[in-house]
This record gives structure tokens, C-alpha cells and sequence, in this order.
């Protein structure tokens, strides 16, 4: 009954990359099309930042303050205690430090779109880069399935698999499956609080840019341009968050802008797969999904300590 349940919620960005990486590598290099390269580089990177800025379309503020000042205080702490923790266990395995950050980033915040962030902020490989939203996507899409699981198995309340999900699980479009599944105001709590970690990622981003910016230059090397404080993509996500909280997007027009998100990330995700061959992802070994299943666990422990605390 479960599998048929959550069968249906299987990510449309998971199946983008499969498809992306399965024509990539299935078509021989000499028969390649160039001619789609620039579309594909278009939507690896323009689309991928549009579909960021849309998805400030679903926060306002007011209502992560309704949250309460606990539930806030979880929030803070999954996405800042999980983001550190990511960077340590990455440090401690020795893996480059950019696809480090990148899969922080996107286990922490919001799944692929941050992912999108930092890859704006820091030099990143395009392997990594792919790797990175490719691990996200995977480990989120199995939580849909654990954590149901382990509701039904412990008994947990719904107000405590909302929290749970929404500080822990990495796609906002996952942690809705979850909270569907599970029902009983589970979804409406689960969606809240992650939108509530989105809302960090303007935060996060800056961070990493400040950073970014007072890295060495090395000697010798060619001086490229320094990534600005705050990406313009990541301003127009601002602006949206705003014009939402202020109440000028009208409620109608909601729909319109998750349904944009939803294409514009899914054409980007295809486009990032279509960009790596699998041979390049082999080449990273087993390391990157060790580090991507321990932050899902450092993450769902936070979600689950904090959710102890809040509903006790």
C-alpha cells in the first residue's frame, strides 16, 4: 500500500538527470549534436537560477514568524548545524572542497536549487555540480519512503513528522510527498517550516560569496572576476519573497509560478545530466554518496531531536 503510494511521488528532477545522463551517454561522441550545447548550457544555468526566483513566490514571511520562536530556532539550527556538519564530514573525507559545499548546500537549504546558489558563488566543477543535485535528489526521494515507514512503525504524531520532514528532507516538492502521505496536518506543518529553510538560502549564499571573495588569488594565475556579494539571481528571489509577504502577488497567481518552478528546474536538471558522462561521475567513487548518506542522517537527527523538543 505504501509503494503505490509512493510510486506516484517519484521526482521529476530525479527522472530529468536519468534521462539527461542516458541520452548523453548512450549517443556516441561522434555522433553528438553540437548544435544543442547552447541550449543545453541556457538551461544548465539561466533556467536553472530563473526556477530559483520563482520559488520565492511561495514564501512570506509572515508566516514563517507564525511559526513560533522554537520551531525558528530548529530551523536556524538544521540549516547552519547541518551545512557545518556537511562541510566537517567533507574535510574529514577528503573531498574537493567545492563538491563539498555543493552537496552542504543542498542537503541543508533546498535541495537542487541551492545547490544552483553555491554553484553561483564558488568555482565549481560541472561534475560536481551534477553530482551534487544527482545525490540530493536521490537520498530526498528516499525519504519519502522512510519516513512514512517510520511513522507508521513508531507511531509518531503528525505535528511531529511535519517538523521532523520540513527541517530534514532537501526538496520542498519531496518533503510535500512525505507530508501527503502521511496526512493528518502533517503537510501543512512540513511545508512551513521547509519553506522557512529556503528563506535561509539568501543567507547562505551571501556567506559563501563573502567567503569566496577573500579567498587568495593564486600567483600566476589569471584574475577572474569576483562573484558578487549577493547573486542578481538570489536578489530576484528576495523580491519575490517580498512582493508575496506584502501581499502584491495575488493569491491566483500562485499556481503560475509553482508550475514555472517546476518546468524550469526539471528542463536544468535534464540539461545538468546531459553535461556529465558517467565515466566523470565513476571517476569521484563511492566518497560523495557515503558523505551524502551521512548528512542525511546528521540532518534527520536534527529534525528529529528538534521535533522532540518542540512537541514534548
Amino acid at each position: 500500500m505504501l509503494l503505490a503510494q509512493v510510486i506516484p511521488y517519484a521526482s521529476a528532477l530525479l527522472v530529468a538527470i536519468v534521462l539527461g545522463i542516458l541520452v548523453r551517454n548512450l549517443v556516441p561522441a561522434s555522433r553528438w549534436p553540437e548544435a544543442v550545447d547552447p541550449g543545453l548550457a541556457f538551461a544548465a544555468k539561466p533556467l536553472l537560477r530563473l526556477g530559483v526566483v520563482c520559488l520565492g513566490a511561495q514564501l512570506a514571511v509572515g508566516d514563517i514568524l507564525g511559526l513560533g520562536a522554537g520551531t525558528i530556532v530548529l530551523v536556524v539550527v538544521a540549516v547552519l548545524g547541518g551545512f557545518f556538519a556537511a562541510v566537517g564530514l567533507g574535510r574529514l573525507m577528503k573531498l574537493p572542497t567545492d563538491l563539498t559545499i555543493l552537496i552542504a548546500s543542498g542537503f541543508s537549504i533546498c535541495g537542487a536549487a541551492a545547490v544552483a546558489g553555491a554553484d553561483s558563488a564558488i568555482p565549481a566543477k560541472k561534475e560536481h555540480t551534477t553530482a551534487a543535485v544527482a545525490l540530493v535528489v536521490v537520498f530526498g526521494t528516499l525519504m519519502i519512503a522512510v519516513v512514512p515507514l517510520s511513522a507508521t512503525g513508531f507511531g509518531l504524531s503528525p505535528e511531529f513528522v511535519g517538523l521532523w520532514t520540513g527541517a530534514s528532507v532537501h526538496e520542498v516538492a519531496q518533503v510535500v510527498a512525505i507530508g501527503g502521505i502521511v496526512g493528518g496536518g502533517a503537510l501543512e506543518i512540513a511545508v512551513v517550516v521547509k519553506l522557512a529553510r529556503v528563506l535561509m538560502l539568501a543567507v547562505v549564499i551571501a556567506g559563501l560569496s563573502l567567503w569566496q571573495r577573500r579567498q587568495p588569488t593564486v600567483e600566476g594565475a589569471p584574475s577572474g572576476k569576483r562573484p558578487p556579494l549577493v547573486p542578481l539571481f538570489v536578489i530576484g528571489f528576495i523580491a519575490l519573497v517580498t512582493l508575496r509577504s506584502i501581499g502584491l502577488i495575488p493569491g491566483a497567481a500562485l499556481p503560475w509560478f509553482s508550475t514555472a518552478q517546476s518546468i524550469l528546474l526539471t528542463a536544468a536538471m535534464f540539461a545538468l545530466g546531459a553535461g556529465v558522462r558517467v565515466k566523470q561521475l565513476a571517476e569521484l567513487g563511492p566518497k560523495p554518496a557515503v558523505h551524502a548518506l551521512l548528512t542525511t542522517v546528521v540532518m534527520s537527527a536534527i529534525g528529529i531531536g528538534g521535533a522532540a523538543m518542540i512537541v514534548s
